[in-house]
């Protein structure tokens, strides 16, 4: 193990490999920062140019692009609540809050620490318990993933505390939405109004433009007599004044880490539901939960340290097994076989120079991020303090920029618009946006799973039922599922006495 770790070391010293990272590092957070533009976009388009390059040396700049475009767009969410990436959902119910009363520098400062932090502990985790959480892995079937898929679904209580009823409506119209397209199984279509864009069901960041750019730039333009005005202050403090703030929570760090971690080594997951996990999960713990929500630094911290540990998460399977936990690392696999390396054991043995090297390159990426992130999101800063009439075309200008480049579609511009007024109705009643986007990234997984699961005891109900208490990993989710249910309610109950006294 030392010895591969210090062929990796050799391999690292290179100085072509160091460039190779900051240009992958520097195009991620680029990449991240702009709304549409994903970590899948960015290392899809970058694999043609690593083909003259040496094997460990263009997997490390799509490792940089991978881990910085995770990060990045925590920067658009904070600034302007839209998510950058479908990762950053989670972080804009506190980190635009921040911005809104002046703290833009801080909760960015938070961001970028904490992504930077839980990206360090998954590569140590990458480095040293690959193959043991892998294999862990492999002991999940379709009841636990189903079942994964609605302990996610549980969060929905937690998410909308004190407006529960308005959450599950938002959460259930997310879930109603993610069966359109062609079914799991069958791959017959429902719902697709004859439109071929609607055969793979709604994209998801199309979706989350629409959901969380459309409302602002209404919000924006009706607003008339704040037009002259900039939309918030910003703070210009030194970024690096918050990391003792970050590193005082220790036991939130190294929660959301693992959370991340293991929700990465669970293929089809995703960061947004690592985040949003690691967000429920720091509000039941925290001391103060009613801050959840109204520009909480715990949060904030919480769901970017999940959202980067997953990225380190969706390699260990991807490495030891050739299984992708996500859609950016399938198409890292195919960079992978490209260079003619097969994912594995021999990966590790005779493949160790390069495997090491591109497994401590990501040791690099996550530091590099830091200064890099931090500079180029100054002057994001500043696209707050530009006056409303100016903004608001620049952002409407963005999302359809964004959501035509996914697929080059021009319904998916009609798909954006119409998530776009659901949104802006949802805020009209002051509806929750997060539950509709967990229903709608995990309505998908849900469904397969349990068509899968029932498809394996021939429809039996019955036999299914029994196999989700009778299966031990199934029945600790199951237990969990039910105690984040308890926990929402009883935090709704409170809430909503509080209201009433």
């Amino acid at each position: 193990m030392f010895d591969n770790i210090l062929l990796g070391l050799s391999a690292l010293s290179d100085v072509t490999m160091l460039a190779a990272i900051a240009a992958g590092v520097l195009g991620g957070v680029m990449i991240g920062v702009l709304p549409g533009l994903s970590s899948t976009m960015g290392v899809a388009l970058l694999i043609p140019i690593t083909f003259s390059m040496p094997p460990q040396v263009g997997l490390a700049m799509l490792g940089g692009i991978y881990l910085s475009s995770t990060y990045s767009g925590s920067i658009s969410a904070i600034l302007l609540n839209i998510p950058g990436t479908s990762a950053a959902v989670a972080t804009l119910l506190d980190g635009h809050p921040m911005s809104k009363r002046g703290q833009s520098t801080r909760a960015i400062s938070l961001a970028t620490f904490g992504s930077c932090i839980g990206g360090l502990i998954s590569v140590v985790a990458l480095l040293f318990i690959a193959p043991p959480l892998a294999e862990f892995s492999l002991m999940f079937g379709s009841p636990e993933y189903f079942l994964l898929a609605v302990f996610g679904i549980t969060v929905i209580a937690s998410l909308s505390a004190g407006a529960m009823e308005k959450g599950l409506i938002a959460g259930a119209i997310g879930l109603i939405l993610s069966t359109i397209g062609n079914h799991p199984l069958t791959g017959e279509m429902r719902y697709t109004l004859g439109l071929p864009s609607l055969y793979d069901g709604i994209p998801l960041v199309v979706s989350l433009i629409g959901l969380y750019s459309i409302p602002e730039v209404i919000d924006m333009v009706t607003k008339r007599n704040q037009s002259e005005r900039p939309l918030i202050n910003t703070d210009a403090s030194n970024p690096f004044t918050f990391l003792p703030e970050v590193l005082s929570q220790k036991i939130n760090l190294l929660r959301s880490s693992l959370i991340g971690i293991v929700v990465g080594i669970i293929p089809g997951v995703g960061c947004s539901v690592g985040g949003f996990l690691s967000y429920d999960a720091a509000k039941r713990i925290s001391k103060k939960p009613k801050e959840f929500g109204n520009g909480s630094p715990e949060g904030v911290i919480a769901c970017e340290t999940a959202n980067n540990a997953v990225t380190g998460g969706t390699l260990i399977p991807l490495l030891t097994l050739g299984i992708p936990g996500n859609p950016v690392t399938a198409v890292l696999l195919g960079g992978i076989m490209i260079h003619g390396l097969r994912p594995g054991a021999e990966l590790f043995t005779l493949n160790a120079e390069i495997t090491y090297g591109f497994i401590l390159s990501l040791f690099v990426a996550n530091l590099l991020f830091v200064p890099i992130g931090l500079f180029i999101a100054k002057y994001c800063v500043r696209i707050i303090q530009v006056p409303r009439p100016i903004l608001a075309p620049i952002i409407m200008t963005l999302a359809v920029v964004g959501a035509y480049s996914i697929r080059s579609s021009i319904e998916d511009i009609a798909i954006m618009l119409f998530v776009g007024a659901v949104g802006f109705i949802f805020q009209l009643f002051n509806v929750p946006r997060a539950p509709l986007v967990l229903g709608l990234v995990l309505g998908t997984l849900a469904e397969g799973e349990l068509a899968r699961s029932l498809a394996l005891v021939h429809g039996d109900v019955f036999a299914f039922a029994t196999q989700l208490v009778t299966r031990p990993i199934s029945f600790v989710i199951l237990l969990l599922c039910f105690y984040a249910l308890y926990q929402g309610i009883v935090q709704h109950r409170k809430k909503s006495k509080i209201l009433e006294d």
